[in-house]
């Protein structure tokens, strides 16, 4: 006879019937039979005390250890379900007030001087420009030498975040954005080269800042309430640009052609310490988190953003993701989307100035407007599209309703900036084009942590290098295709028509789903 210990039991189950005793044999994969014991739920109790004398052939094993072993583990579900159901979503008061919002708000005013630090130069080309002698299309290539170094950094940059994390990242890239910009002066005072190299240093360390973003999102936002972190902290990216244009010309009056990059880089540097000493890069590391928080975010997050620092490799599997049709939709929409977003921003204060003959203040405040609304639009995109996912509606469809009011909204919105015959209905018109365009960022944005939380680093940098390429062609080309055909117009009729194409293509082959990168699937390139 074998001993207990040599002998490896399976038991397939200890039900509970509504009848009498019952006493049944289990084969083993070994052909030796184990007994398999019943009992009705009524006679449970008086028969408990029993279980301990219950003798299974080839071994004696106690019944009552197997008993208690599944009483502890329903016990322990029954447990788990209710403080899964304790831990519903809090109210307005209690989110506002909780540790992920100082994260996010963080976030949103790193952000806000990112793009501060770079529209600052769309005020500052116009006198540049006439200092200099520059012509449209020079003027064209020094806006876009900041899209140089943009170019290098986001998928490196994506690397990095996704193996050291978003803080880390986010702290050296504020560092070095903030010194290059307070530096551009006197880069301007030396040499165009190095003028060109100050701007190309800040596109390089503002590469990280979107990934860096997405990956502190993922890591202190559950999936319900992702939509509307990153609704906040864009609107801080655009209110960066409000603020960049309507304070550049006050400080370029006050101290010259260079006082908003003295301020704003020196702004960089305070938030910089702030940052450091107060934000911790997981919510596990927060000695100031409550109970209640960290159990609420830790219960709602997907296992895999918790540990992928821990598991994700250095080299990413390129040709994986670029083999899925999703990463694709994630790659044209971004591409669309830095399209117009820097051909907006870059030029219409030049726009506005020679269409309309507005001076420079007017025509920074009439740029400046919609800013401030996509900021406002963007937290409700954001908020909506929580809201329809917690009342049932599937991410995917979510997402593309978003992305579709993201892309053709503008489209229809920039034929009719087109036909505006004053600057106030210009004005109008690039407002709702801009504010409705901050719906895709609960489009592809959130997207981008969804089809691979494990990767979205590198794909949020994969995709903001096809982005960047598309914004130095359209920046670049806005300013020939004006000098060739002498119209602005054209050149916004032809944005309009490629974000209806944008649209399309994102509609048809994005998914909500996480996708598989490790093995052939129903997205794979070569299936479709």
């Amino acid at each position: 006879m074998s001993s207990p210990h040599s002998l490896t039991l399976k038991l397939h189950s200890l039900t509970l019937l509504q009848s009498n005793q019952r006493v049944s044999s289990l084969p083993t994969p070994n052909n030796k039979t184990f007994r398999n014991v019943s009992f009705s739920s009524s006679s449970l109790k008086q028969q408990s005390h029993s279980l301990s004398s219950i003798q299974l052939r080839n071994g004696s094993v106690t019944a009552r250890k197997l008993y208690s072993t599944r009483v502890k583990a329903s016990n322990s579900e029954e447990e788990e379900a209710r403080n899964c159901d304790a831990l519903e979503s809090p109210s307005f008061a209690e989110f506002i007030t909780s540790e992920r919002v100082k994260v996010v708000a963080m976030l949103a005013l790193a952000l806000a001087l990112c793009n501060a630090d770079r529209v600052v130069m769309s005020v500052a080309i116009v006198p540049l420009s006439v200092t200099h002698g520059w012509s449209r299309s020079f003027s064209g290539i020094v806006q876009s030498s900041f899209l140089w170094g943009y170019l290098v950094s986001p998928i490196a940059g994506g690397a990095l975040v996704d193996y050291y994390g978003g803080k880390i990242v986010m702290a050296w890239g504020v560092a070095l954005w903030s010194l290059a910009t307070f530096l551009t002066p006197w880069a301007a005072e030396t040499s165009l080269l190095s003028l060109l190299a100050a701007r190309a240093t800040l596109g390089i360390a503002e590469g990280v800042a979107l990934p860096c973003m997405n990956n502190m999102v993922a890591r202190w936002f559950p999936k319900a309430e992702r939509a509307r972190a990153v609704g906040i902290a864009m609107a801080g990216f655009q209110l960066g640009s409000a603020i960049g244009l309507t304070l550049s010309p006050i400080l370029m009056s006050q101290g010259g052609i260079f006082g908003p990059f003295v301020i704003f880089g020196l702004s960089g540097l305070l938030w910089l310490l702030v940052w450091v000493s107060a934000i911790s890069s997981t919510p596990e590391r927060n000695p100031q988190i409550s109970k209640y928080e960290l159990e609420y975010v830790l219960s709602k997050q997907d296992k895999v953003v918790e540990t992928k620092t821990k598991k994700t490799i250095v080299i990413p599997p390129f040709r994986r993701l670029l083999s899925k049709l999703p990463t694709w939709s994630l790659i044209v929409a971004n591409a669309m989307h830095s399209w117009g977003f820097f051909v907006i921003l870059s030029w219409m204060p030049i726009y506005f100035n020679s269409v309309y003959h507005v001076d420079l203040r007017r025509a920074a405040w009439f740029s400046a407007v919609p800013w401030s609304v996509m900021a406002f639009t963007g937290y409700f995109g954001g908020l909506w599209s929580d809201i329809l996912i917690q009342n049932g509606t599937s991410i995917t469809l979510t997402r593309k309703i978003m992305q579709s009011i993201g892309f053709i909204g503008p489209a229809i919105a920039l034929i009719g900036l087109t036909a505006a015959k004053s600057p106030s209905l210009a004005s109008a018109w690039l407002t709702l084009a801009v504010g409705l365009k901050a719906f895709s960022h609960s489009g592809f944005l959130v997207n981008l942590q969804e089809i691979a939380p494990q990767y979205s680093g590198v794909l949020h940098g994969m995709s903001n290098t096809a982005g960047t390429l598309a914004a130095i062609v359209g920046t670049v080309g806005a300013g020939f295709f004006v000098e060739l055909f002498g119209s602005f117009q054209g050149f916004l009729l032809l944005t309009s028509f490629l974000y209806f194409v944008a649209a399309i293509f994102y509609i048809i082959f994005s998914t909500g789903e996480r996708v598989n990168f490790d093995e052939a699937d129903e997205y794979n390139l070569e299936m479709r």
